[in-house]
């Protein structure tokens, strides 16, 4: 008796759940149609435009805008902030998320409200910031120019805004993860003799890999796009402090659109890029979850 009440209890309970959740079919069809309009008129739209703007002259046309040297400069100036501020923010994410997910310790929701800074503040701050702390005029500014270093409209800046920014997303992509695992397969493996970094590439760091290779593409793909906190501490001197995100812009105020675009497109090719690889990353997270449960 008691098993019929509780899968007629099921039952009624799958029934409620399709009735609050089971729309008509030409419910179905409108909000599947405004979804596809909206994203076809603000996202496939302009993509589409950028690639036919690029190759308006032709192919060699195209493909010339990539021989310039400034052009060039800016390709390898931005991997080369990537390649830098990518892996400190993935050092750093593992780290925070390890203290924080792990430990109880005094201070740990400031460390949370920290990490969250960087999303709630303007980047053109972020830029500014460094500028009051490293500029000729800023805090540190004669001190480092009695001793010749270079941060403001050089390398160091362009990296040290750059990691500024990117900061949340390879932590905020492991805290929440970590906490939901708990420390009890940590704890185990102290337990049976295993050292800390043992415990580390062996318990933790299994459990967490494609998260952490989530966040990390998430952080590349903003640090190679972000615009306005490295545009306020590069200078924008050609050749030299200009990523790929400021020599597009340059190139556009000099109406030199086919260059312009043609950049643009390299960054959409990446952003492309990213988006399948952030498409099989979370294929890959689902499917160790489910082998989990």
């Amino acid at each position: 008796m008691s098993l019929f009440s509780s899968t007629t209890t099921a039952d009624k309970s799958l029934q409620w759940k399709d009735s609050i959740t089971t729309e008509s079919a030409l419910v179905r069809r409108l909000l599947i149609g405004a979804a596809s309009l909206f994203l076809t008129l603000f996202l496939l739209i302009p993509l589409m435009a950028i690639f036919t703007e690029a190759l308006k002259h032709g192919l060699a046309a195209y493909l010339s805008s990539f021989a310039d040297d400034d052009a060039l400069a800016a390709i390898r100036l931005t991997l080369l902030v990537a390649a830098i501020a990518v892996p400190l923010n993935a050092l750093f994410g593992v780290a925070a998320a390890w203290a924080i997910a792990k430990f109880d310790f005094v201070g740990k929701q400031i460390l949370i409200s920290l990490i969250d800074i960087p999303l709630a503040v303007s980047p053109v701050i972020s830029g500014l910031i460094y500028v009051l702390l490293f500029g000729a005029q800023g805090w540190l500014g004669p001190w480092l120019l009695d001793h010749d270093i270079k941060i403001i409209f050089a390398l160091p800046g362009i990296v040290l805004a750059t990691i500024f920014v990117t900061v949340p997303f390879v932590a905020r992509e492991l805290i929440p993860l970590m906490q939901s695992q708990g420390r009890e397969e940590e704890e185990a493996a102290l337990t049976l003799g295993a050292s800390g970094w043992q415990m580390f590439t062996r318990v933790t760091l299994p459990n967490i890999k494609w998260s952490l290779l989530y966040g990390v593409i998430l952080c590349n793909a903003r640090a190679m796009g972000e615009f306005g906190a490295v545009s306020v501490v590069s200078g924008h001197i050609r050749g030299l402090t200009n990523t790929m995100p400021l020599h597009v812009e340059i190139l556009y105020n000099e109406y030199n659109a086919v260059a312009a675009f043609a950049v643009a497109s390299l960054l959409t090719l990446l952003a492309i890029v990213t988006l399948i690889a952030k498409t099989v990353i979370e294929r890959k997270t689902a499917s160790h979850d489910r082998r989990k449960i």
